[in-house]
């Protein structure tokens, strides 16, 4: 557990761009984890929680608490019944449950899980348990009476993925199954819920073009498919999940595809249709995104790249209204991070937090780094 004095240490700003302050909260080591590709969620006192994908006691993955007074690892996993290999955001109940997937362990295609404020992990359920389960959950969600709903990238009655809902009382329900063609294949990005319990969401392939789709599933289990993508200048391969913005469109990437190449930022317009807000170089700019975005209330994105940026480890970015990007940070891929995967957060005062799974500290368990958590402060 990192100390107060470790914590002032570590929260150095390492750049400011365009009036942002870049501060690491925090480098993994490999025993208190490593790799986080997933994002952070938290708690009303600031807190944060997350997972890597690597590191800790077994090398399978850890969650994470980090506060004021330093970083605590809360479970880590073992590799075999409770899980391994999280790559999922957190989310986080009322009563301070925190809820989360994990791509392996379990009966070998992962688990959905529940983590009680006392740090006693509860698996829900374990992928791959029966015939047609789905392999390899993403992020939840979680409705009003508790029950979560999630994807998963493979598996299914076609093995090409599947929805699925687990209800509060721990029953779990294969909701839709990809047939990999024209409704899509390989879904892997985080799923919205509207009011009237429709389910939208994107896969990486498939489609009518093959490159990937958006999608919606009603309350009654029936798929419609909004948007296939077509390669070339409208993207390609959607990784991650959509955000809905004040007028009732969606927002999200693409990783590839474009005018360039690189990926893009669109919009999915309410009444039908397709707009590309923004295409990335692979320059300085950023290239290759694969996190979703967050909104704030003047309708800017926010997001991350992979690749990209003055030194080729990823940016943050910010994208305004008109489509004009901004680089906040540009990582180095030393002791600020590298190549950052994970949606960021947004709080109420404007603060960005983030993680970057290589760079940090250096050792034999992380020879690219074992990843940061960081804070842009506007």
């Amino acid at each position: 557990m990192a100390s107060k004095t470790l914590w002032t240490l570590l929260a150095l700003a390492a750049s400011a761009a365009h009036g942002q302050t870049f501060t690491v909260l925090h480098r993994f080591t490999g025993t208190d984890g490593a790799d986080p590709a997933a994002g952070l969620v938290a708690d009303a006192a600031g807190n944060l929680f997350g997972t890597t994908f690597l590191g800790g006691t077994s090398n399978s993955g850890t969650i994470f608490k980090l506060g004021k007074s330093g970083l605590t690892v809360l479970h880590n996993f073992t590799g075999f019944v409770d899980g391994a290999y999280p790559s999922a955001s957190l989310i986080r109940d009322p009563a301070g449950n925190l809820f989360g997937t994990t791509g392996g362990g379990g009966a070998g295609a992962g688990v959905a899980f529940k983590l009680n404020p006392a740090g006693l992990e509860t698996v829900l359920h374990s992928f791959g348990s029966r015939e047609s389960d789905g392999v390899g959950p993403g992020e939840l969600i979680r409705d009003s009476a508790g029950n979560l709903y999630g994807n998963t990238v493979q598996g299914g009655q076609f093995g090409s993925g599947t929805i699925f809902e687990l209800s509060k009382s721990g029953g779990e329900t294969t909701l839709y199954s990809f047939t990999g063609k024209t409704d899509g294949n390989g879904p892997q990005g985080n799923l919205l819920r509207d009011f009237y319990g429709n389910l939208y969401g994107t896969t990486f392939e498939g489609g009518y073009f093959g490159y990937g789709a958006v999608y919606t599933l009603d309350a009654s289990g029936f798929q419609t498919v909004l948007f296939s993508f077509r390669g070339g200048a409208e993207g390609a391969y959607p990784q991650a999940g959509l955000v809905l913005d004040s007028d009732g469109n969606f927002d999200g990437t693409t990783q590839a595809g474009g005018t360039l190449g690189s990926g893009t930022v669109f919009k999915i317009l309410k009444f039908g249709g397709q707009m590309v807000l923004y295409n990335f170089t692979g320059g300085t700019d950023g290239g290759s995104p694969l996190a979703g975005l967050v909104l704030d209330p003047q309708g800017n994105l926010y997001g991350t790249t992979q690749t990209g940026g003055v030194y080729g480890k990823g940016v943050v970015f910010k994208l305004d209204p008109n489509g004009t990007e901004t680089v906040l940070h540009a990582f180095t891929g030393g002791a600020d991070g590298g190549s950052p995967v994970a949606t960021l957060n947004r709080d109420s005062d404007g603060n960005l937090y983030g993680t970057a799974q290589d760079g940090g500290i250096v050792n034999t368990a992380c020879p690219l780094g074992c990843g940061v958590v960081f804070k842009i402060a506007p």
